[in-house]
């Protein structure tokens, strides 16, 4: 009789921990960026469209040019993500549309995630000036400096050179 009771009850959380594994195997998308509403980047015309007939239809720009202020660029981008791995690009899309002095559209162009390419990193560290300290060197270059763990000339920051006290216009 109790197993009669039971069973429902243990096929249900079996149905429920399936479930459970199963979605959490399912990609969840997402999209970043610049995502047209009225406007496509597309219907912006050379030479009929300004700055600001741009910014109304499309809004303001993921990003400006660092290099040249009268490029603009609109990026999209599609991304799955799987448990606990890393996401996945789907696909990317920017947008670049270039202004001339007078502020009238000269180019428009598209780029997919097929026109980007990988960029090799340098993986050496840039060396810095001095020399590295040991473990046992940082230790023992700690004893003496008191337990306030800061250096002596910043005790009194009023003193431009440390020590002492009072103010750096002398008592009152």
């Amino acid at each position: 009789m109790l197993f009669r009771l039971a069973r429902p009850l243990v096929l249900g959380a079996a149905l429920l921990a399936g479930s459970a594994v199963v979605s959490g195997c399912t990609p969840v998308t997402s999209m970043n960026g610049f995502i047209a509403v009225d406007t496509q980047p597309s219907d912006i015309k050379v030479g009929a469209d300004t700055r600001a007939s741009v910014t109304s239809k499309l809004g303001s720009p993921s990003t400006v040019s660092a290099f040249d202020k009268n490029t603009w660029y609109y990026i999209t981008q599609t991304s799955d993500k799987m448990a606990y791995l890393y996401p996945q690009l789907k696909s990317r899309k920017v947008v670049s549309i270039s202004f001339d002095k007078d502020q009238k559209v000269t180019e428009v162009k598209a780029l997919t995630l097929k026109d980007g390419y990988e960029l090799a990193y340098e993986r050496r560290e840039t060396p810095t000036r001095g020399r590295e300290l040991s473990w046992i060197e940082q230790v023992l270059g700690t004893i003496g400096r008191g337990s306030t763990g800061v250096l002596p000339q910043d005790m009194d920051p009023g003193n431009p050179r440390g020590g002492g006290g009072g103010s750096p216009t002398g008592p009152h």
